[in-house]
């Protein structure tokens, strides 16, 4: 074959592969427009994210865009999704909504980077303290906090005058109202129940770990003191009789049916209680989470997301400023009215619209101010497992037992 022919045939193989290449970059990347930045986040529903990740796009004039990637609205798989994605070094994760609980094991794993010290600043102004040590490991900032959360009282109050102060109070008044005085909480074998246990402990002095997160705390007598109660609900003829498989939701659907007057819940059952049990909300009164001992206001466990950038981010410093965007306090607001989804920023729960949504704002300010983070440690996905495992019938507890098969 003539030399000129086979450099012609060379040539017209190495456009084809030079344009399919280009087309399967294009395909991969959306090279056209500004850069976009994947953001993996349960789905919400009211729009509000969406809303906030179009308001930021908007804001960069051209920098980039957001594009909302919903993840399972089941917390363990949307962990077990990303862990599979970040630890394949995926490179289409930019923005990541991180349960509270997650920091330290994506950060010791490098799976999300570390925020520079002067966006750190910048984002840590006017925060409550507890949302910000919900994204702090080694002292240092690796996410911001967007929406958080933590359990009220929520109590009936054509039936009870006054909130019980103390779990005691509460059961033993829930006893005296009979078959209306069923109290809702989280007993299913999950992380609710975790969660349970570890604001009783809270409450009444103690920890699951030492404050460094490396070995375990358990102090005797606050560790029997929240057991004693698990156990005392769990066999109170108040308790109802699905405790054992009630998670947040089933507490809320039984206490909108209208035969409970206590429930333990999230801020999500006023909005959804004024929408399907009007009758209900009507007369739906809330108050601080009960104490453990008279006289020391309960601690409980911190909820919440904060955003948290991939490693592999193909673009990590416009991703730091999309998220730093997103958990603006204006979009802080808009999540609050629009989703019901209470704020990190301190000054937002004076706000009119916030209150107007969250008319118990200043009472949820105070819960969550003196909140309780769960374990910090790499390994809690392992620690939660072995709360509920061990802590799973309640009505089987034995305080002084369980105790030590806590520490074992």
């Amino acid at each position: 074959m003539p030399v000129a022919t086979c450099l012609t045939q060379g040539i017209r193989t190495w456009a084809a592969m030079a344009l399919a290449a280009g087309l399967l970059l294009a395909c991969g990347q959306d090279t056209a427009g500004p850069p976009l930045l994947n953001w993996y986040v349960f789905d919400e529903p009211s729009g509000a994210f969406a809303e906030a990740a179009r308001r930021c796009g908007t804001a960069s004039q051209g920098a980039y865009r957001v594009a909302l990637k919903p993840l399972p609205a089941d917390a363990d798989q949307q962990r077990e999704q990303l862990v599979r994605r970040l630890a394949a070094r995926d490179g289409d994760i930019d923005i990541i909504g991180l349960d509270v609980i997650w920091t330290a094991e994506f950060a010791q794993a490098g799976w999300i980077l570390p925020w520079p010290v002067e966006l750190a600043e910048r984002v840590r102004e006017g925060r409550l303290q507890a949302v910000m040590e919900s994204a702090t490991y080694q002292g240092r900032l690796w996410a911001v906090p967007f929406t958080t959360n933590s359990q009220l009282l929520w109590y009936r109050t054509d039936r009870v005058p006054q909130p019980p102060e103390t779990w005691d109070q509460m059961i033993e008044l829930a006893e005296s109202l009979g078959e209306q005085g069923t109290i809702q909480a989280q007993g299913e074998r999950y992380e609710g129940l975790t969660v349970f246990f570890v604001s009783l402990l809270a409450s009444a002095g103690g920890a699951v770990l030492d404050r460094h997160g490396e070995d375990v705390a358990l102090a005797d007598a606050p560790t029997r003191k929240a057991l004693r109660i698990l156990h005392r609900l769990a066999e109170s003829p108040a308790a109802d009789p699905a405790l054992a498989s009630a998670r947040e939701d089933q507490a809320r659907l039984a206490f909108e049916a209208g035969g409970s007057s206590f429930m333990v819940n999230y801020t999500y059952v006023w909005p959804s209680a004024r929408a399907n049990a009007p009758e209900v909300a009507r007369h739906l009164g809330w108050a601080r989470w009960p104490a453990v001992e008279p006289g020391r206001p309960s601690r409980v466990t911190l909820g919440g997301i904060n955003l948290g950038v991939g490693s592999f981010s193909r673009h990590p410093e416009l991703a730091l400023r999309a998220a730093a965007c997103i958990a603006s306090p204006e979009n802080q607001r808009l999540a609050a009215e629009r989703g019901g989804l209470p704020p990190t920023t301190a000054a937002l729960y004076d706000d009119p619209g916030v209150r107007a949504t969250f008319p118990f704002a200043e009472l949820l300010r105070k819960t969550l101010r003196n909140a309780v983070q769960r374990p910090r440690t790499p390994l809690y996905n392992d620690v939660s497992l072995a709360i509920s495992r061990t802590l799973h019938p309640l009505a089987e507890i034995d305080p002084e037992r369980d105790a030590r098969r806590l520490r074992e």
